[in-house]
């Protein structure tokens, strides 16, 4: 699983990285979360671009948002039999913006946060699906998933799921949607345990309006937090006014 995630390299970084056309400037997100606007790079046509979505993937024949899950993330192994991702597999792959995620590890009632990024600090390449949905009222609002996988020996110590991270040289394949036959399900895989660091970080991570550099700070001990067992809030029907879908930032 992937929950919450970080977006902290500067913006050229990410541009020259994967070569999109346009050039954003975006300040630094230290625990992006679920339906937020976040970026993800993709490809129309052999042309790599940025685009802003919404971070809880709808597939384009939902009659009502309402009555359908928050799908904030992607089985890799249902990607091809599942009705909600097949044509986003074929058609639709992106890439999420992130240079690491955050994974939490239970002990009974109490849950600790790891932050997990490459040693290299770099861009990790999250590969997602992205599917534009369209209102009834005729609105439209682009939304997307981070597929996932089995955990690496380095994520199976807190968590049995993590992201499906890319190689630099697996991102042409994965956003090259041009050949509706080419099977990149070979890419949907853990990645290698020496690309991770792994480290316990503090539980101010737990609150979405905790956003600042000092949650990347790692800590020399995990520290636990309750589980809170909350009851799931009632989901608000997606807008189909662009103001309210809302700014990255």
């Amino acid at each position: 699983m992937c929950g919450r995630y970080t977006l902290s390299v500067d913006p050229g970084i990410y541009g020259e990285f994967y070569d999109y056309v346009e050039q954003p400037n975006f300040p630094p997100r230290y625990n992006v979360a679920p339906t937020q606007p976040v970026p993800i790079v993709l490809e129309d046509r052999g042309v790599r671009h940025f685009m802003l979505v919404r971070w809880g993937f709808l597939p384009s024949w939902v009659k009502d948002p309402k009555d359908f899950p928050l799908v904030i993330n992607a089985r890799g192994e249902t990607l091809q039999t599942k009705p909600t991702f097949k044509a986003a597999l074929k058609r639709r792959r992106c890439i999420f913006l992130a240079d690491g995620f955050y994974e939490w590890q239970r002990h009974g009632r109490e849950k600790i946060p790891f932050l997990i990024r490459p040693r290299n600090r770099g861009p990790m390449p999250l590969a997602g699906l992205w599917e534009t949905y369209s209102s009834p009222d005729g609105g439209e609002i682009d939304t997307a998933a981070i597929v996932t996988t089995d955990a690496n020996g380095t994520l199976s110590a807190v968590h049995d799921r993590m992201p499906v991270i890319l190689s630099r040289d697996d991102i042409a394949a994965w956003l090259d949607v041009r050949d509706e036959r080419a099977d990149v399900m070979p890419l949907v895989r853990p990645c290698p345990d020496d690309w991770l660091d792994m480290v316990p970080v503090s539980s101010r991570v737990n609150k979405v309006e905790n956003d600042d550099a000092g949650l990347l700070e790692p800590l020399s001990e995990p520290e636990a937090a309750p589980v809170r067992e909350s009851k799931p809030k009632a989901k608000k029907p997606l807008s189909s006014d662009e103001d309210e879908q809302g700014s990255l930032f």
